[in-house]
């Protein structure tokens, strides 16, 4: 059932130990402590073993952990997660498969800096994932390649412990939006995305940060907005200016074109070698495979979404 990962590593690998100023937030949040831990991981495993659809999965602590420490614990809601995630991965492979630093395309998109995970922690001690759009060419690049993108980034950062408890902050510049920004996109893929990353990626996300929005954008970003669920509504702010922008971040790990300290240069050297050493790791996702032909339920829920965004426009509309 493993993907790269043998059962003497599993066992072995079962305490996870945790730094003590993590331990706390893992347990004040997560309700994680070594007991729940070990069984919860113990009982993700049976499952999968079992699972009559589940052709082959990792079964390592880091990559079930994902899951559990997203779902605080709750093994059902996890093992639901888990399930959805392995669906979407082969019900989109444009965005989930073949994620590899050497295709040429998505190279060159980190090359631009348009997403680069900073090298330091927000206030909370969360990973900080930072967009410009401006150093993204909608002209050249599609949107299936800037969701590939995200997801060998994303893909390369879910296994940290850090990161799995603390979450992660989307801060994101909009200057230099371009009209092609948006029409690259439909709103059933935006819908569909939103849908994935709530219900599917194991990542807690904690705050959305969006500087800059140009005017034109507006209705897009509401319609987009719209779609979240409330609580992450909740957790999505807008600023103007890079004022704003170093307050929502600490300068000095903003690139140095942003008022930081290192060149976005070498943050790209830096994200592209580790992208390079997880190559083939990240490459091995591809073996996991789940029978999605009884997975009815789940895809129904992404060809409903056309007669949603009728109701969603209606709403706005009326709002």
């Amino acid at each position: 059932m493993g993907v790269g990962y043998d059962s003497d590593e599993e066992n072995t690998i079962e305490e996870c130990p945790l730094a003590d100023d993590l331990k706390l937030v893992a347990k004040q949040e997560l309700r994680e402590d070594d007991d729940i831990r070990t069984h919860s991981l113990r009982a993700m495993r049976n499952w999968i073993k079992k699972h009559p659809d589940i052709i082959n999965c990792r079964t390592d602590a880091p990559f079930l952990l994902r899951f559990l420490r997203t779902k605080k614990f709750s093994v059902p809601m996890a093992q639901e997660m888990l399930e959805r995630y392995l669906v979407i991965r082969q019900l989109y492979p444009q965005w989930y498969q073949k994620l590899d630093i050497e295709d040429p395309l998505i190279s060159d998109i980190i090359d631009s800096g348009f997403l680069i995970p900073l090298p330091g922690r927000d206030e909370f001690g969360r990973c900080v994932l930072f967009s410009s759009i401006g150093r993204f060419d909608p002209y050249k690049y599609t949107a299936d390649e800037m969701i590939r993108a995200y997801s060998l980034i994303s893909e390369s950062l879910l296994d940290d412990p850090e990161n799995q408890i603390k979450g992660y902050n989307y801060t994101n510049d909009e200057s230099g939006m371009l009209m092609g920004h948006l029409t690259i996109w439909s709103f059933t893929n935006v819908k569909r995305i939103i849908r994935i990353l709530q219900n599917s990626i194991p990542m807690r996300h904690k705050a959305s940060y969006f500087i800059n929005v140009p005017n034109f954008a507006d209705k897009f970003f509401t319609i987009t907005v719209s779609f979240l669920s409330n609580k992450l509504k909740s957790r999505v702010k807008f600023f103007t200016g890079q004022k704003e922008l170093q307050e929502c971040i600490d300068p000095k790990y903003l690139p140095k074109e942003y008022g930081g300290e290192i060149p976005l240069a070498t943050m790209i050297a830096d994200l592209k070698k580790k992208l390079q050493s997880q190559r083939d790791k990240l490459l091995a996702l591809d073996d996991m495979k789940i029978n999605i032909n009884s997975k009815g339920k789940i895809i129904s829920e992404f060809d409903d979404i056309q007669e949603e965004l009728v109701g969603s426009f209606r709403k706005l509309e009326v709002d």
